[in-house]
């Protein structure tokens, strides 16, 4: 396969020694470098599992599932990516196994490749190559990045690796790798180990590749000592060993690298012209972020949370970023506690309940299933009592419906038949068109997903917080507001501030400011918008409010 790039220069991000070490905030983080030094960068996320996307995996399982404007579920560091560089993404910037496999499996079937053996190490690498190669081409990217998945010495990742290997064959001088590794510390020894580092480097050597820069993890900064050491043993010059410690903020990676002037050496590497970088913008952002003094302390009430005997708070990785951002400009330090829903139900609820009145504010985010749906309606309707700032994101503001149908219209047999099917207060009712695929058990990438708008109502909180009556925002559900209760529901105070453009779709419902400081629920993903460098209005509007200015 001849491989046609039109000069892109190629960076494949791995991962070494365990998950979780950064490389998708390394990825970003490069990209905004690269960027910031006029050149066009598209990162690329490779997951190496058979979904053929994120859309049907439990958040407990891999975390949050993101939504791009054109609908793709796809995995959480295509966020990061977004929140970084300012700016949306294709779906051409995201593949798994199964996506790929999908597709070659589809073309054998359909005799696309003339009755020969379809073989892994090259129909399926082929495949990997041809997308990566295109979303570089409709992205006029300058230089790709591409940050595969897992860790060395998977079984899943390797195909895509001899992908990547066999870019490096084919296009000398235009591919680079770099690999991502944590060094631990153990607190018995109290000395940076870089074996395990040797280790994945070794292991990555056994697939034929050999890393150009390597990216130490690790507590505390690396020393020049370990930096030696690693480029002995690893073949590494040693100016390209990076040092990653711990940070407060992933928004001071950018800055980090910077400072060991990351951007400089992979353009030499690629014998491109250095430029000047300009991370003005992104170093007054972090310094705002850093002075903050004033805390807010914000409740989010949810079910995946639970992982084991631990907390899995990336499964709301974008509310918990959309928050951070939001606060940095608003001048607060946002203390955010996780709260399981399920405290709010059953004999200690009310005990529970009381303890909200420490909170400046509420969320609930996104969610299916049945499991605390009684403890998040419970909460809602504490907020909506007490005056308490309450932030509803899709499934939360589809309980905010419940919750005023059965307490303030006094139908108290309302519910969403996503949880009773037949109840006979049906306030939020299945799309018309999810019906249908729901009975044909057509549940992956089948609901209202991406980028779809709204109009707003003149007057309304939502309308003064986005400072504009027509809105773009991403979707990700089945069910929707009953429009047989909507005007029942107004007239009792609900105010839907936000509908489709056919007003057909109730995509935003609020109390007025005269009723309550703070009571929005939007049935899109407003978190999926929010930028480092461009905070999202309903997230600066609720981060205000929990101000109590």
């Amino acid at each position: 396969m001849d491989i046609d790039t039109n000069g892109t220069k190629y960076i494949f991000v791995v991962g070494g020694v365990m998950s979780g070490v950064g490389k998708g905030i390394t990825t970003a983080s490069i990209a905004t470098i690269l960027e910031s030094a006029d050149y066009k960068v598209s990162p690329i996320k490779v997951d190496p599992y058979l979904n053929v996307d994120a859309g049907t995996m439990n958040p407990t399982e891999h975390g949050e599932v993101f939504v791009l404007d054109d609908g793709m579920e796809c995995d959480q560091d295509m966020g990061n990516y977004e929140r970084f560089l300012n700016r949306s993404l294709p779906s051409i910037n995201y593949m798994t196994n199964g996506m790929v496999f999908q597709h070659v499996i589809n073309k054998e079937r359909a005799l696309e490749y003339d009755g020969k053996c379809v073989e892994p190490t090259y129909h399926i690498t082929e495949e990997i190559i041809r997308r990566i190669t295109e979303s570089s081409r409709e992205t006029e990217a300058d230089i790709s990045i591409v940050e595969i998945g897992g860790t060395i010495g998977e079984y899943q990742n390797a195909i895509f690796i001899e992908a990547a290997r066999r870019m490096k064959r084919q296009l000398p001088g235009q591919v680079m790798f770099t690999m991502v590794s944590y060094l631990p510390t153990p607190s018995s020894i109290g000395e940076m180990k870089t074996k395990p580092t040797q280790n994945a480097v070794r292991q990555l050597n056994s697939y034929g590749v050999t890393p150009d820069m390597i990216i130490g993890r690790a507590e505390t900064p690396l020393d020049d000592k370990r930096k030696e050491k690693i480029a002995n043993m690893c073949g590494v010059d040693v100016g390209n060993v990076i040092s990653a410690p711990d940070i407060n903020s992933i928004y001071e990676v950018p800055l980090n690298f910077a400072a060991d002037d990351i951007g400089s050496k992979i353009l030499s590497f690629f014998e491109m012209e250095v430029k000047e970088k300009d991370l003005k913008s992104w170093q007054k952002f972090v310094t705002a972020q850093k002075n903050a003094k004033k805390p807010v302390k914000i409740a989010v009430v949810g079910k995946y949370f639970a992982t084991g005997d631990f907390q899995l708070s990336d499964a709301y990785i974008s509310v918990i970023e959309a928050i951070n951002i939001s606060s940095a400009y608003a001048d607060v330090v946002p203390e955010v506690d996780w709260i399981n829903a399920d405290n709010f139900e059953g004999d200690s609820a009310d005990e529970s309940l009381d303890e909200l009145a420490d909170y400046d504010g509420l969320i609930v985010p996104g969610g299916f299933g049945t499991t605390g749906i009684e403890g998040k309606i419970a909460v809602i309707r504490y907020a909506r009592e007490n005056k308490l700032p309450f932030f509803g994101l899709c499934y939360g503001m589809q309980l905010a419906v419940v919750e005023y149908t059965r307490n303030v219209l006094g139908l108290k047999e309302a519910h969403t038949v996503e949880i009773n099917p037949d109840t006979p207060v049906p306030v939020i009712s299945v799309m018309a068109d999810q019906e249908y695929k729901m009975a044909a058990g057509e549940y992956g990438g089948t609901m209202r997903l991406g980028s779809y708008p709204a109009l707003l109502r003149a007057g309304s909180q939502a309308s003064e917080a986005y400072g504009e009556s027509n809105i773009e925002e991403r979707h990700r559900h089945r069910f929707e507001v009953n429009n047989a209760y909507v005007d029942q529901l107004e007239e009792a105070g609900l105010v839907f501030s936000g509908r489709s453009p056919d007003g057909k779709l109730m995509e935003i419902a609020e109390l007025p400011r005269d009723m309550h400081p703070f009571f929005i629920g939007t049935q899109f993903h407003p978190e999926f918008t929010a930028r480092v460098l461009k905070s999202q209005p309903l997230f600066d509007a609720f981060v205000n409010a929990c101000k109590h200015e």
